[in-house]
């Protein structure tokens, strides 16, 4: 275990001979889930009333066995943690029926399904934005904002998972954990109180009221995708079908974009632009609030419109954490011609001290017993619920997923969506 984390430390992360003492708090006991004998020692290696965080970050279909073995064994009881890495299911059923049988065995305030998009830092910031700032309190909602955009985009393939990713797809792997709760966090009412449940109740009203799709919405306002040979940085990679272990006529998207509504007063009529992707032109996460535009402009030569407009804010996510707002500023010199400037407040730069990955916090929050960033079991369904629709009207249409160039931004048919409402991507503008 030495061998294998010191690349991962930073030079002097710690005081001498911390980190020697933190491993000789390590026992490694190999356990094939199967064998009641290994639980047996894995019983024996555990420290007596300890605080016991179980990490299940195996295929969902081995969760019963490992809980049924853990408690068999002993080693549960009303303090122990259980936390479940992704994918939690691959439909609304499969997600009840996980939840069922580790419910069997863990109380719900026990259980700690993680998403590492919540330990990211400026996830965690946007609810001080939001909540601990009166400038935008008044405009975050309806008619002051014009869209939303949710971007995830990744630069790299399916590398070893396509085995795992073709029966998956990028709906399942992204959209329906991590875009929804972006989504969540950008849409929810303020909670009573920082608390778990507090937040949590919020998040959940706004999956609930995810207007359902119908068979033309998901026609119109969906688009997918699956990458073709091209070159990302200036290296040529393969095409999805070209990967290894990907069947020659698999169908599993690689890309989606869709557009969502959510039916509450708040949010009425104002869209939802989501999308994620592999192997495109870069990697971004990113969150975009685009300002309507003034009713009427007294500007001369204003630049707001559809590839311009003036005011906007920029919660970026990766690679660099950072909030930009734009607004419009006179430029320098005779005239009154307005230019889009960025107010930048870089995070790194802010703050100099150490920050904790995204993982190191969520862990951290595990051993305090923090609910507020981890999913909790209605959140989860009502996820499913609103993404499993579109997923079966894929199925049924059986369109093949669109082709587009590796080291691109998706295919065309997502910026046609954009520009059906007079809109653009980020990137574009």
């Amino acid at each position: 275990m030495d061998e294998q984390s010191r690349p991962f430390i930073e030079s002097g992360a710690f005081e001498s001979g911390a980190w020697d003492r933190f491993l000789s708090l390590f026992e490694y006991v190999r356990v094939n889930v199967d064998q009641a004998a290994d639980y047996e020692r894995l019983a024996e290696a555990s420290r007596p009333n300890a605080l016991r965080v179980f990490y299940l970050s195996t295929s969902p279909e081995l969760f019963t066995t490992i809980c049924d073995n853990l408690s068999s064994h002993g080693l549960l009881d009303e303090h122990s943690r259980v936390v479940l890495e992704k994918p939690l299911g691959h439909d609304l059923a499969s997600a009840q029926a996980i939840n069922d049988s580790v419910g069997k065995h863990f109380s719900e305030h026990q259980i700690y399904r993680i998403d590492h998009y919540l330990g990211k830092e400026t996830v965690q910031n946007l609810m001080v934005l939001r909540f601990g700032n009166a400038i935008f309190g008044p405009l975050w909602q309806a008619p002051y904002i014009r869209s939303v955009q949710i971007t995830v985009a990744e630069s790299v393939g399916v590398g070893t998972r396509a085995g795992f990713y073709d029966h998956t797809g990028a709906m399942r792997d992204m959209v329906q954990n991590h875009l929804l709760q972006l989504l969540c966090i950008v849409a929810m009412e303020p909670p009573v109180s920082l608390d778990a449940d507090a937040v949590r109740d919020e998040k959940l009203k706004v999956l609930r009221s995810l207007r359902p799709m119908t068979a033309e919405d998901i026609s119109r306002d969906t688009v997918r995708g699956q990458y073709t040979a091209g070159a990302v940085g200036g290296e040529p990679v393969k095409g999805y079908l070209e990967e290894a272990n990907v069947p020659a006529d698999s169908r599993a998207e690689t890309f989606v974009a869709l557009r969502a509504h959510i039916n509450n007063w708040r949010w009425a009529n104002v869209p939802f632009y989501l999308r994620t992707g592999k192997r495109m032109a870069k990697k971004l996460s990113e969150i975009v609030i685009e300002f309507a535009d003034l009713p009427f402009s007294i500007m001369p030569n204003s630049p707001c419109g559809p590839r311009n407009c003036g005011n906007r804010l920029v919660i970026q996510l990766q690679p660099n954490e950072s909030i930009q707002l734009q607004m419009l500023a006179k430029e320098p010199g005779s005239g009154m011609r307005t230019l889009p400037v960025n107010l930048n407040l870089d995070l790194e730069q802010a703050f100099t001290s150490r920050r904790a990955e995204a993982y190191e916090r969520l862990l951290i929050d595990v051993v305090r017993g923090r609910l507020t960033h981890f999913m909790r079991r209605d959140e989860l369904e009502a996820a499913w619920t609103w993404v499993d629709p579109i997923i079966e009207a894929w199925k049924r249409n059986g369109d093949k997923p669109r082709g587009y160039t590796a080291g691109t931004f998706g295919p065309g048919a997502s910026t046609a969506m954009m520009a059906r409402d007079n809109m653009v991507w980020s990137e574009e503008s």
